[in-house]
């Protein structure tokens, strides 16, 4: 549960309320679970590149920050980095 402070500050950062809502989705997603959250942290990336290509830095930002929250994730241990292929 988040108070209205943290609601506040995760929808400065993220451009929304629940980033743990996020993580979640993340971990239902087919790229996640074929890949792993490495390929999520590119696509994140990727995607601030042409938020800033067509000139949305407030977008990039917030898509950078979602970005660094799922690489922590994976440094604590909570989202693997990567699937092994068998």
């Amino acid at each position: 549960m988040t108070n209205a402070t943290q609601t506040n500050r995760n929808e400065q950062m993220y451009g929304f309320a629940n980033i743990d809502a996020y993580i979640a989705s993340v971990k239902d997603s087919v790229t996640y679970k074929f890949t792993g959250g490495n390929m999520i942290v590119a696509g994140l990336m990727s995607d601030a590149q042409e938020q800033m290509a067509h000139g949305d830095t407030e977008g990039a930002r917030k898509t950078l920050n979602i970005a660094k929250t799922i690489m922590f994730e994976i440094m604590d241990g909570n989202l693997v980095g990567t699937v092994e292929r068998k």
